[in-house]
């Protein structure tokens, strides 16, 4: 073989590493997209499945409440159908990202007026049930945002890889897009409180 074909066949291979190597990458990092929104909405419903405990212990001692209740069971049905929502196809529209915030926005708000209820029963504040279950509820909310801020993260780090020589050649021709993701607002980045009061 002449030295101009082990030259084309070293460039070739070198070609071929290159794709081989973005390609890999990409996938990496696609995969971690998905699973970093994939572990948000794991404790989102995590959350959700907390409430109807919370809900339920309340109504043991504030039964005339009803409008809370109500206003709980709606919010928390409202996350319940943004959550179910294909990891994939949350982690690629903003706008999927915006309705699943906007409906845990309404639901901690819901929260806050059953916590204040539960501020009228001393006896109801002394439950350990519901200190129980206000501790699982703020551990999870912190959760919540640790998972939000780490898809976030993957997402940066996937458009980041993806606009790099020579993986953006390799991304147009494999069909991987830029990743959008919602940036909310500075109102909306901060962390939902839910105020459980002292105890």
């Amino acid at each position: 073989m002449s030295k101009g074909k082990w030259i084309a066949l070293g460039i070739i291979v070198v070609a071929l590493l290159f794709t081989w190597s973005s390609y890999n990458g990409l996938v990496n990092r696609d995969e971690a997209v998905n699973s970093g929104w994939s572990e948000y909405q794991n404790q989102i419903k995590r959350r959700n499945d907390l409430i109807p405990n919370l809900v339920s212990t309340v109504k043991g001692y504030a039964a005339h409440e009803s409008g809370v209740f109500e206003q709980v069971t709606e919010a928390r049905a409202k996350v319940g159908q943004a959550v179910n929502i294909d990891v994939a196809k949350l982690a690629n529209n903003p706008m999927l990202q915006k309705k699943l915030l906007e409906a845990q926005q309404s639901l901690n708000a819901s929260l806050g007026r059953l916590i204040a209820v539960a501020e009228n029963y001393p006896q109801l504040k002394a439950d350990q049930v519901f200190l129980k279950l206000q501790d699982e509820l703020a551990g999870t909310e912190n959760r919540i945002a640790v998972a939000r801020g780490r898809a976030i993260k993957a997402t940066q780090d996937f458009n980041r890889y993806r606009r790099g020589f020579p993986t953006n050649i390799v991304a147009g021709v494999t069909g991987f897009e830029r990743k959008q993701y919602y940036e909310a607002s500075a109102e909306e980045q901060r962390v939902p409180t839910v105020d459980f009061g002292k105890r």
